[in-house]
């Protein structure tokens, strides 16, 4: 006869994980995949445009919102993420959130000369292996390195 198992209480308390959504705006120039980065208002790192999610609005229409409010960036945004990271947003000296974020695919059709927050940051474009050595998130990282563009059929 098997003795009965004690389940153990976790006493350590789980962090929660925030959701964000995020866009990963692409073009392809003479036939080279490249993907826009900004730098973040509070850090001035590079990062792609990601925010909270909005009432009333489907994810990916969060993501393409932070890459027309970020980025000044207007184009197709995939309905469904290809990807997801995590990361610690810092929110002050002491206090950080661990997210979870899903990356939509945006593919740009138009840059806009003034937009929303251009006097906060700064945009560029670089080929994903770049962009990979620019970012600080391992996750987006590891995304990027493995970012090849679609065959063509």
């Amino acid at each position: 006869m098997k003795k009965p198992s004690m389940a153990v209480a976790n006493t350590k308390p789980k962090k929660k994980t925030y959701k964000q959504y995020a866009a990963l705006p692409y073009t392809v120039r003479d036939g080279q995949l490249l993907v826009m980065l900004v730098t973040s208002r509070e850090t001035g790192r590079w990062v792609i445009p990601k925010g909270w999610p909005e009432k009333n609005m489907a994810p990916s229409q969060v993501a393409a919102m932070e890459a027309f409010e970020e980025a000044g960036l207007i184009g197709d945004v995939a309905s469904k993420s290809f990807a997801t990271f995590q990361y610690y947003k810092r929110l002050s000296e002491n206090n950080r959130k661990r997210c979870r974020v899903e990356v939509f695919l945006f593919a740009v059709h138009q840059e806009l000369d003034d937009w929303r927050e251009k006097e906060q940051r700064k945009r560029e474009w670089m080929p994903p292996e770049q962009a990979a050595t620019c970012v600080f998130e391992k996750g987006l990282i590891k995304l990027l390195r493995n970012l090849k563009p679609a065959e063509s059929t």
